[in-house]
């Protein structure tokens, strides 16, 4: 009867120490899970079509090119926004955008505010821009490059007043250049900037203005 007892002991403290094992070895894979959700991103950025009616296939990081043309529309009708004064407007415009811009065109833009502002351009100049009636997002507007950048071809309608009369009523066509430049999220949430102008570079598609040069902007 003892040797029967002391088998059994033997059997349960190999049971036991097979369970510790096992304890041990769980809490190894949990720590391990653990540090991976730790050190996962945080954040996960999808862009979303606007329209969702016949469903989407969205992966991360992935922007559509209905989403690179509505960035580049945005941003570049915020920069071209002077409800009061240009002279203050642009320069205030182009501070709040700088985000969405990638260095070089914010360098273009900021060259082309000082030039204006040199020849007297801007004082009490209103500008606003919106799509040309009828030409809105159509796929072929919007050329992927590949490896993060895109062209979005936009047609828009520019308006602008000094002191209350109208100067210039003119349709251009903009080439926007978009690329992924994900620096900081917070305050690029996008993790996109316009780079400038594809070739040709904008041009007129129809104009009453007072000054052919400064159609092109």
């Amino acid at each position: 009867m003892a040797f029967g007892y002391r088998g059994e002991n033997e059997n349960l403290r190999a049971h036991i120490r097979s369970l510790r094992l096992t304890l041990a070895g769980s809490l190894i894979v949990m720590l391990a899970l653990w540090h991976g959700w730790e050190s996962a991103r945080r954040d996960a950025r999808f862009h979303l079509p606007p329209d969702l009616r016949s469903g989407a296939v969205v992966k991360i990081d992935d922007p559509h090119p209905e989403n690179i043309y509505a960035f580049a529309g945005y941003i570049f009708q915020q920069l071209n926004y002077w409800p009061d004064d240009g002279e203050k407007d642009y320069g205030a415009a182009v501070y709040r955008m700088a985000a969405y811009l990638s260095p070089r065109f914010l360098d273009e833009l900021n060259t082309d505010l000082a030039e204006r502002g040199k020849r007297g351009e801007l004082s009490e100049r209103r500008r606003a821009i919106h799509d040309v009636p009828g030409a809105g997002y159509q796929e072929s507007r919007v050329k992927v490059h590949g490896n993060g950048a895109w062209t979005a071809q936009m047609d828009l309608h520019i308006d602008e007043h000094v002191r209350g009369m109208g100067v210039k009523s003119v349709d251009i066509r903009y080439p926007l250049r978009v690329i992924r430049r994900d620096v900081n999220p917070e305050i690029n949430p996008w993790g996109l900037v316009l780079d400038g102008f594809d070739p040709p570079g904008p041009h007129r598609l129809s104009e009453f203005s007072d000054s052919p040069a400064e159609a092109r902007r």
